[in-house]
């Protein structure tokens, strides 16, 4: 039996998916994102996967399926800009990539980016194109760049390896160059220049000590993280070098530095951020929650997404929570690292810049999805507006994509990408989770049958854990 076939009952579960040739949303609240605010009480006609008409009085085609959007609101389907999947590593297998999939399509994740790229997603991504999987449109960085083994990635000392690790990942069909850590800094600008001459985006980290953000800036890489913001506000007199980005999160004696920050540079360092590379993604939630705020064993057993994850895995990050070097950095420390990022965030913002949603998933526990949801309201917590924050999971992701003309925001001409929501996301953005259903590319698939899968998918990947 096909999932979405034409008005199959799904047996014992009462749901079902429309994949009719003509859906309409009836009397649905808008929130298109090309342009600020709400279209009350609209017609939303989508035909073979296009929206087709949105207005106030639309003709209905004989035969289209209705769903009723009374009290209810349309957003454009949702971008995780920095995911990568379980299955990327060797503790999973290739088989579960699809199960995977489904859980973003189920969160309302439309669109993806994979941030170290495997021969795997490459197929998946061919595959989706194809149709054949339900999936979120795909888009893969390379294999990263390193200077140091460390899995999935190219390990690159000289220019002429770096200049040849970008153009084998441009020939394999990757959308970008991911660039990472312990890189030279003449290694990173030959792969720079090497991405240009064969017009392919540089992303990734920006390693405070090799490349620094100062060169990643002049690279107009857009980086993630905001790695090497912090070393960018020491003051001159600082007694050392690295702050708190990347790899120096983990040394408690690396937080000192804050006392060394110049609150001042902000607006300075937010302008050149945007001037260099407008679009960044800080993946604000999975470092805040992650390395900032501590985490109880309650709260991780608590969330809904902590059941996906076998027990083994589950044991290992309690364990490490609870015996992380981390813990010797008081909390006040810590949270005011928190409070840099989000000035860092709203400074960027204000400055022009597009910031983009990225959920770093699944590690520490954080699986995607869901975690796509907490960016979001991460973001808002740094000081940007309900608006911005859903621009920056709809309508930033298509411009850095190039995609504009085709998802990103509700309008005509545009693929159906959308998610239905119970209440208003600009009252609350947490309202992106009390989700009615999703449509990916015109199939409309309710939320009774999504929650389904996510069900049926958990002990399918808890099991699947391979041990060591």
């Amino acid at each position: 039996m096909k999932e979405c076939s034409l008005f199959v009952i799904l047996a014992l579960a009462g749901i079902f998916c429309i994949s009719a040739q003509d859906v309409a949303f009836i009397n649905v609240n808008v929130i298109p994102l090309d342009q600020e605010g709400v279209l009350q009480n609209q017609t939303v006609l989508v035909k073979d996967g296009w929206i087709t008409e949105i207005g106030e009085t639309v003709k209905i085609p004989p035969g289209a399926e209705k769903i009723d959007g009374s009290g209810k609101y349309l957003i454009p389907g949702l971008a995780d800009m920095h995911v990568h999947l379980l299955s990327d590593s060797d503790s999973y297998p290739d088989s579960i990539a699809e199960d995977e999939l489904k859980i973003m399509v189920a969160n309302g994740v439309t669109t993806i980016r994979f941030m170290i790229g495997t021969p795997e997603q490459l197929e998946l991504k061919k595959r989706s194109v194809k149709g054949e999987i339900i999936s979120p449109a795909i888009f893969a960085a390379s294999p990263h760049l390193t200077g140091k083994e460390q899995g999935n990635d190219f390990v690159v000392h000289t220019e002429a390896a770096a200049r040849e690790a970008v153009r084998e990942s441009k020939a394999a069909g990757y959308d970008f160059i991911k660039v990472t850590t312990f890189l030279e800094a003449k290694v990173y600008e030959a792969a720079v220049d090497e991405a240009s001459k064969i017009h392919i985006p540089v992303v990734g980290h920006a390693d405070s000590r090799y490349v620094g953000v100062e060169r990643a800036f002049r690279a107009r890489q857009q980086i993630e993280h905001l790695d090497g913001y912090m070393e960018a506000l020491l003051k001159p007199d600082a007694p050392m070098q690295g702050s708190v980005s990347d790899l120096y999160i983990y040394k408690p004696e690396n937080w000192k530095s804050l006392d060394y920050i110049d609150r001042n540079k902000i607006p300075e360092v937010a302008g050149l951020s945007v001037a260099a590379n407008p679009f960044t993604v800080p993946t604000q939630h999975f470092m805040k929650n992650t390395f900032g705020l501590p985490r109880t064993e309650e709260s991780v057993r608590n969330q809904p997404d902590f059941k996906f994850y076998p027990k083994p895995v589950q044991d290992f990050y309690i364990d490490y929570m609870k015996k992380t070097r981390l813990n010797e950095v008081p909390l006040e420390k810590r949270a005011e690292w928190v409070e840099l990022r989000n000035m860092l965030i709203r400074a960027i913002y204000d400055a022009g810049g597009r910031i983009m949603a990225g959920s770093d998933t699944p590690e520490f526990l954080w699986l995607y999805g869901y975690s796509l949801h907490r960016e979001l309201q991460a973001l808002r917590e740094a000081g940007l507006s309900n608006y911005a924050v859903l621009e920056a999971a709809t309508k930033n992701p298509a411009l850095f994509l190039g995609t504009i003309a085709s998802t990103g925001t509700i309008e005509k001409g545009k693929r159906a990408d959308l998610v239905l929501l119970n209440a208003d996301p600009l009252e609350d953005i947490g309202n992106t989770m009390n989700r009615h259903g999703v449509m990916l590319a015109g199939k409309y698939y309710p939320q009774s049958l999504l929650n389904k899968w996510l069900d049926e998918i958990a002990p399918r990947i808890a099991n699947a854990y391979i041990q060591d």
